[in-house]
């Protein structure tokens, strides 16, 4: 029997790992892209101006309230249905963008919450040291608001990377459509490579939290450090 499985694992293995390979590509530059996208929206967001923090907050909602899959149907089906050229999108682009879109919204609302919490002192004791606003946002606010950001966005990351498991409904082969091929073929043996799947996102994914952990109490204590100087 533990012939049998090592043998479907030798030919299953190649074609996860492909697929797994188009995984890591989409993710990574979604998450690049969301992350940036995400940050702006977030800071912009934290200074409330009237009428455009209402409308970032209108985008974050309807991100936020309705299910990847519809807004993957949306960038792929509907979007290049209204006749205009720039959106016409290949299902690779449809899927960076849909990726990238949906994960800005939750890295936004973390970033705002976190320089939100940086107390308003912080702010009203570097205005009267004469610095600007944006070098008040970037050497007072944001090393505080690190710490904060850090945790919950790589739940976001992994929250991504599980989601690509839902782009083969555009034809983009990552790895969970890879390895429905082979089910396909082996059967018998769907729970084992269902097995290797979950595997191979757990190892892409573990580090990141590890990392996510680290950084964190990186910061903290650099922040500390910070304080007793």
């Amino acid at each position: 029997m533990l012939d049998s499985y090592l043998s479907t694992a030798g030919v299953v293995l190649p074609f996860l790992l492909k697929g797994f390979w188009e995984t890591l590509k989409v993710s990574f530059v979604a998450i690049i892209a969301g992350s940036l996208l995400g940050f702006v929206i977030g800071v912009i967001r934290s200074y409330r101006i009237r009428g455009v923090h209402q409308l970032l907050g209108l985008y974050i909602h309807l991100l936020r309230g309705t299910p990847f899959l519809v807004q993957l149907y949306i960038f792929y089906f509907v979007l290049p249905s209204t006749g205009i050229e720039l959106l016409h999108w290949d299902s690779a682009t449809a899927a960076f963008v849909s990726l990238s879109v949906y994960t800005s919204c939750y890295v936004a609302e973390i970033v705002m919450g976190a320089i939100q919490s940086v107390p308003r002192g912080q702010t009203e004791g570097a205005m009267t040291l004469g610095l600007k606003p944006l070098q008040i946002l970037w050497l007072v606010i944001l090393p505080q608001a690190m710490r904060l950001i850090v945790q919950p966005m790589s739940g976001v990351y992994v929250m991504l990377i599980k989601s690509t498991a839902i782009l083969s409904v555009v034809g983009i082969t990552e790895l969970t459509r890879q390895g429905e091929v082979f089910i396909i073929t082996f059967p018998s043996k769907s729970l084992f490579i269902y097995g290797m799947i979950a595997a191979i996102y757990f190892i892409y994914c573990y580090p990141l939290l590890r990392l996510a952990n680290w950084l964190e109490k990186r910061l903290a204590g650099g922040l500390q450090g910070a304080s007793l100087h």
